[in-house]
């Protein structure tokens, strides 16, 4: 099964049992840091829980992904809220088809997805003093049977390593759960 049909069929998984996606809470709670009016963009949104969020206090978002059943729904849900959220179908891995270069945004969100080619990416994308903000699965001693392969974990401290330049808001790394998250700004 390739990578695409892999996420289509998650999602349709997810679906059926969602309510409503979800922003991620500790994006929800550094809220105050983006100004409305402001670009953004969702790398791997998924169903869009964190694009839906951030649209919600007026920004333009672009989410991308590479599941045309998570666009799909995040299309139908930010046309039935009236958000400006434009979601495309993008394949990640294929950093020549991403077609960002020429729009450097305020924001930048990735949740529970890790490439770590796209950090210099996402450092291009964003406007000076812009924000960063990432979460997903690091390698903890607590959540080795997680089912999630370690070439998708990040290495104790790596967020804070990689973005050692900017300025960290917020860093956390939840040993109990096996996740990392960064909240920073290009200086």
């Amino acid at each position: 099964m390739n990578t695409k049909d892999k996420w289509n069929l998650k999602h349709m998984d997810r679906l059926m049992q969602l309510k409503e996606p979800q922003p991620n809470p500790r994006l929800k709670k550094l809220a105050s840091y983006f100004k409305e009016g402001g670009s953004a963009l969702d790398i791997a949104c998924g169903l869009g829980g964190n694009s839906l969020f951030l649209a919600g206090m007026n920004n333009q978002v672009e989410a991308i992904d590479i599941s045309d059943v998570a666009i799909n729904y995040v299309q139908e849900q930010a046309a039935k809220d009236n958000l400006s959220v434009q979601p495309r179908v993008t394949d990640l891995t294929d950093l020549d088809t991403l077609n960002l270069q020429n729009n450097p945004f305020d924001f930048v969100v990735m949740s529970y997805y890790l490439d770590r080619s796209l950090f210099p990416v996402v450092m291009n994308l964003l406007k000076d003093g812009g924000y960063f903000f990432m979460e997903t699965y690091y390698q903890s001693p607590f959540t080795k049977n997680q089912g999630v392969s370690d070439q998708y974990k990040l290495k104790s401290n790596e967020l804070l390593l990689e973005f050692r330049d900017w300025k960290v808001h917020y860093y956390e790394e939840n040993e109990q759960e096996g996740w990392q998250s960064i909240f920073c700004q290009k200086r």
